[in-house]
């Protein structure tokens, strides 16, 4: 779909954007299904499409924003998870007949919902916390419009409508020509994401590591990373907003991406390489789609591995990096791709309604 046709044919469209409201949308550092609410709402505004936002009366946005809880409830612990998820799920599902397509972005609570609204519902899952939670998804298999965000995280016993990367906005990272002479960690300060191993990386190829990110494991952090940070082989920066990120991701060398289960996008994989970083990372989850072994990265399957391709690091094109992504993982093409998805689930749910066939 060109840009232009997309524009007027989504321009009566309205939309229901749902966010999470762990976090503020944007985000002011980590947040990433916010991030990919307000990249996505921001990128439908542009192209004409009608939406309403749902998220934290904090959040920012061109559009109309509806919202029930103050702030999120990561950034302000008197605030009652339940409760506030409550009311801003509510909140969108009783307005529903506004509106053509509600876009839940939210998880799979939203879709205890969706069957007592004729509004029809396309959710982007995320990813699964646990198996435990997938025959939410399994039941409403039928009725529910599902998009994956990498082919890895497709699950087995669910249909969906699409799969759709992640886009970024390209603009808002420059590309480095230079490499750089510190190796980053960025992203939560959790096991799964490989911090310890990304320390044990740095120090065996005698470069600095710069670790960025929340904490979200204190005991991890307490009894394995914070012993290991000296301020000058080990730096820990905090969490880092998008006015500094692409500084920190363009100057490193090269990002560590060591994780311990399976990823299903990485936003940071993405903006490392749109800076022209390249990424070293475990093959699991969806690294394999993001990262091209050799041309803007290392796929690799041990600490040993991983330090040999810190050293190849060197030699890579930071050009040819930032080439590999900026097209694919566009944010043009992820609002393109959604925009395609709109028009089928209306005319579907249209011919549902007046008659016509039920099937996908």
């Amino acid at each position: 779909m060109c840009m232009a046709s997309s524009a007027s044919a989504s321009s009566r469209l309205r939309v229901a954007m749902l966010a999470p409201i762990s976090w503020r949308v944007p985000p002011r550092h980590y947040g990433p299904w916010e991030q990919f609410a307000s990249l996505l709402t921001e990128g439908l505004l542009k192209r004409g499409v009608d939406v309403t936002l749902f998220a934290t009366a904090d959040s920012i946005t061109a559009g109309r924003l509806v919202a029930s809880a103050p702030t999120g409830y990561s950034e302000d612990a008197s605030l009652d998870p339940k409760v506030w998820e409550g009311l801003h799920i509510s909140a969108v599902f009783e307005r529903a007949g506004e509106f053509d397509v509600i876009h839940n972005s939210f998880d799979f609570l939203p879709l205890f919902f969706s069957s007592l609204v004729d509004t029809p519902v396309v959710t982007t899952i995320h990813g699964f916390s646990s198996e435990q939670i997938v025959p939410v998804y399994e039941k409403y298999n039928d009725r529910g419009f599902y998009v994956a965000i990498s082919h890895a995280d497709r699950h087995e016993k669910l249909r969906y409508e699409a799969t759709i990367h992640h886009g970024i906005d390209m603009q808002a990272f420059t590309m480095e020509p230079q490499s750089g002479d510190y190796l980053l960690f960025f992203g939560r300060i959790h096991p799964d994401k490989g911090t310890v191993e990304a320390i044990d990386v740095a120090e065996q190829a005698g470069l600095p590591l710069t670790i960025a990110g929340i904490v979200q494991d204190d005991d991890y952090f307490t009894r394995l990373v914070k012993p290991r940070i000296d301020g000058v082989r080990v730096r820990y920066v905090g969490p880092v907003g998008l006015d500094a990120r692409g500084n920190l991701l363009g100057g490193a060398r090269a990002l560590l991406h060591l994780i311990g289960f399976d990823e299903p996008f990485g936003f940071s994989v993405v903006e490392a390489m749109a800076c022209g970083t390249p990424v070293i990372a475990y093959p699991r989850g969806s690294m394999p789609e993001l990262v091209s072994d050799g041309e803007n990265g290392f796929l690799v399957s041990s600490v040993d591995d991983a330090v040999v391709a810190v050293r190849a690091a060197e030699r890579i094109d930071r050009v040819a990096v930032r080439r590999s992504v900026e097209h694919r993982f566009d944010v043009n093409r992820m609002v393109d791709e959604y925009l395609e998805v709109y028009r089928r689930v209306v005319e579907h749910h249209r011919a549902g309604r007046d008659g016509g066939t039920d099937a996908p």
